[in-house]
């Protein structure tokens, strides 16, 4: 298929310039129209989105600096070049200050032209290009993925969203393991107006303290042994942007010094270096402790407390926000469909009891990791309780299986331990008149349901080795459970 031509749309009240220009453009391979006035160009415009706009100052109707201000106002993705016969000085400033690509004097130099146009059209493409790419960064930072149909989390993401709109330059997220907090600082960075700019994240914890302040604030060359180049820091490149300090609780208390300067005065030094190096940044905080209390114990500085938490979020754990539960589900079931290339429409009534009957410990991650495992595994169109993790079954497949033992109970005080060092609560049943065959079938048959089937698992929770567990399944004819 023949690549579709690019469109140039020449704007100039006389016609000869315009007959040459159209001549010319279609010489060198442009689709080409013409405008003898702003108001036939702005039609024109608007039906035909051309790619480079040659625009004279002077028109009968507008000047060609408002028709160039209207032009940007309605897509900014034109490339617009300015001609004229009479350049003036505060028209080329107004101009190029509105956008405009270039100003070209007549009588044309059609070589200058020419060049003038491809690097136009060139630039336009490479713009094109970048915002393809920033659109990629932003889908695959998840900055979008936040799934708010509880109240509660409604109105946390109407809060960020003011909070990201705002000027203000620290905010500090906190939040259980597993909440979200790297995902809210991606939202409020990506909906505000620093979001063509860096969005720059580091994890206090993973880092020695040793390396943490090299990476902060870069070094000069010589520094120390290993300086053998300088090294920007985190906080130069993200000049800008926004810098994310996850899990800053980890912190140390003399980086922490350091850090309050530069939240104070936008300021910091590289090691080695003699002078102060000056940046705009936001810097999001989140932490999963309580700082409040790390202050008390000395362990987290007081006066970088307060000055994080002008703007304090919190994220409310998943126990706390039932309602989000089948809705992320809902969007990891899709998410991981595309993944593994399934199509899987999402879970049994009985597996969605269950899962919104846990408690989820480990909030919005724990949920994600166990949907990934279960789409891994499940052949079906539907999750089953099967493939669900054994410590999310575990707390519904007991009483779901008592119908002989109706005064059966989990222990609150006695617990086995599998080898995995999961921990396990006993199973109590009261002594009535049943026989002994019976109680063992049922014993058998509550720990391979309460171990999704693992016969490992299932003959240490009743104390016996696997080869008596099988020999009792064969027995009873409990081979099929699972």
């Amino acid at each position: 298929m023949a690549q579709e031509k690019e469109r140039i749309l020449v704007v100039d009240d006389e016609r000869l310039v315009r007959w040459t220009l159209l001549k010319k453009f279609t010489e060198w391979g442009y689709e080409v129209s013409e405008a003898g006035s702003a108001g036939e160009a702005l039609d024109l415009y608007r039906r035909e989105t051309p790619d480079v706009l040659v625009l004279d100052v002077r028109l009968p109707d507008l000047t060609g600096i408002e028709l160039l201000r209207q032009v940007k106002s309605q897509c900014d993705t034109c490339a617009v070049i300015m001609i004229t016969a009479n350049p003036q000085v505060d028209d080329v400033k107004a101009a190029l200050k509105m956008g405009a690509f270039d100003f070209i004097a007549k009588p044309f130099d059609f070589d200058e032209l020419r060049v003038t146009v491809q690097n136009a059209l060139e630039t336009r493409r490479l713009r094109a290009e970048l915002d393809t790419l920033r659109n990629e960064v932003r889908r695959k930072s998840g900055y979008h993925d936040v799934v708010a149909s509880s109240r509660k989390m409604a109105e946390l993401i109407e809060f960020v969203r003011k909070v990201a709109n705002s000027e203000a330059s620290t905010i500090l997220i906190q939040g259980e393991s597993g909440t979200g907090k790297d995902l809210i600082a991606k939202f409020i960075h990506y909906n505000s107006s620093r979001q063509n700019r860096p969005f720059v994240a580091i994890n206090c914890s993973a880092i020695p303290e040793t390396l943490m302040e090299a990476e902060l604030f870069g070094h000069e060359r010589g520094a120390f042994t290993d300086a053998k180049a300088m090294k920007r820091g985190l906080c130069e490149i993200a000049d800008g942007g926004t810098l994310f300090l996850d899990e800053i609780g980890e912190m140390s208390l003399v980086l922490q010094a350091k850090l309050l300067r530069v939240l104070e005065d936008q300021t910091f030094r590289r090691i080695g270096g003699v002078k102060d190096i000056s940046v705009n940044i936001r810097v999001i905080a989140a932490s999963n402790r309580d700082l409040e209390q790390a202050v008390r114990e000395g362990r987290f500085r007081e006066d970088l407390f307060y000055r994080l938490t002008i703007i304090p979020v919190f994220i409310p754990p998943l126990r706390q926000r039932r309602d989000d539960i089948l809705p992320l589900v809902s969007f990891f079931v899709e998410h991981y469909n595309q993944k593994f290339k399934k199509a899987i429409r999402g879970l049994s009534s009985e597996a969605g009891e269950i899962i919104l009957k846990y408690d989820w410990p480990g909030n919005v991650r724990e949920l994600k990791n166990a949907i990934e495992r279960a789409m891994i595994l499940e052949d079906d169109t539907l999750i089953r309780p099967l493939y669900l993790p054994f410590q999310v079954t575990s707390q519904s497949a007991i009483p779901s299986s008592m119908d002989a033992f109706p005064d059966a109970r989990v222990s609150e005080s006695r617990w086995t331990e599998l080898p995995s060092g999961r921990l396990l609560p006993v199973l109590e049943i009261p002594a009535r008149g049943t026989s002994l065959e019976e109680v063992e079938r049922e014993l058998v048959h509550l720990a391979l349901k309460q171990t999704s089937g693992n016969q490992t698992h299932a003959a240490h929770l009743l104390d016996i080795s696997r080869d008596a567990l099988r020999y009792k399944m064969k027995k009873f004819g409990l081979e099929r459970i699972s």
